[in-house]
């Protein structure tokens, strides 16, 4: 099976510099050298919390353009952790059926005597070169767990299994050569690269915490958001004075997504007096189980490919994942 690996940077390619920080600075040709019957090309070389939505378009744009190519049977991504389950859920939402690409990255920087960034480099081209997994869309792979990035965070700034699926768990295992399954992901029709141009909708998330007064939705309001998404508390509860603000930003046709601040379970409406069922019967919409980061970015596109609001809600609603996402 023949697989390209696309390296952007990230920690699996930095080293300590002169004065003690880490930065990146090991080219893709030197990364990969222990992966064997792969194809290596560098795309950037970058901490991934520089990048912008530009560059994870190039890169989207890099990767559907290596997956045309008939010789390729998957695609790898090495990429920096912090904003990795962004990158991945876009290219997911844009990925056509029957495709796989594995992103990974590492802990440990490049030249640390203990480097996980290896083992993972060598699992995700199983991953990706695994009849098993064909068609499973965007995937993450570290420390010998494969993640759906539908699904996947950053669990853990620095343990070694950083990724998990609250509530769900790994889609596959990697275990000595095999890779093994457990389940697959639920994919519903995503959009068009084309579709979504520069990806320039502004949609800021606005999180909730004990009295806040909604002066953050305010000045998103003021500043042309286009789309807010609510990290509400809960099932997903606002304030008093952040449900006023809400219901100002529908009223102005802003489309509202609420999604919960706790690690797992979905955002639902159940509460009245001012909670989540008053957003709901304002017209906000419930992002079930999809994070925040997460609905940012699927709000972003269907924005992008609707100029209608409610055409663009109605293009997002499949992939809003209730409690359970993922098919035996």
């Amino acid at each position: 099976m023949a697989v390209t690996v696309l390296t952007t940077g990230g920690t699996i390619a930095s080293r300590p510099s002169p004065r003690g920080d880490v930065q990146v600075a090991v080219p893709g040709s030197t990364l990969v050298v222990s992966a064997p019957a792969v194809q290596v090309r560098e795309v950037m070389l970058a901490h991934s919390f520089n990048l912008t939505r530009a560059d994870v378009l190039r890169l989207a744009r890099r990767i559907l353009t290596e997956l045309d190519d008939p010789g390729v049977d998957g695609v790898v991504v090495t990429h920096g952790t912090d904003t990795m389950e962004e990158t991945a859920y876009l290219l997911d939402l844009v990925l056509p059926p029957g495709r796989t690409v594995v992103f990974t990255g590492a802990q440990r920087h490049a030249a640390a005597p203990d480097a996980d960034g290896p083992r993972n480099i060598a699992d995700a081209v199983r991953v990706a070169a695994a009849s098993a997994t064909r068609g499973m869309g965007a995937l993450i792979t570290m420390a010998g767990q494969v993640h759906a990035a539908r699904y996947a965070t950053k669990a853990h700034t620095l343990d070694l299994a950083a990724f998990a699926s609250p509530g769900r768990g790994p889609v596959a295992l990697v275990r000595d050569d095999r890779v093994e399954t457990i389940g697959r992901p639920a994919r519903p029709d995503g959009f068009r690269l084309t579709e979504l141009g520069a990806l320039d909708a502004r949609v800021d998330i606005v999180p909730v915490y004990l009295d806040a007064d909604g002066v953050q939705i305010a000045a998103c309001r003021a500043a042309g958001a286009r789309g807010l998404v609510l990290q509400a508390l809960g099932t997903g509860n606002p304030t008093p004075g952040v449900l006023r603000e809400v219901e100002a930003c529908l009223d102005e046709d802003i489309p509202v997504l609420v999604t919960s601040r706790c690690a797992e379970g979905p955002a639902v409406p159940v509460y009245g007096a001012g909670g989540g069922a008053d957003l709901a019967k304002a017209g906000a919409v419930f992002a079930g189980s999809l994070g925040a980061p997460k609905a940012r970015l699927l709000l972003m596109a269907a924005l992008a490919a609707e100029a209608d609001t409610g055409r663009a809600l109605a293009r997002l609603r499949p992939h809003l994942p209730a409690a359970s996402g993922i098919r035996s």
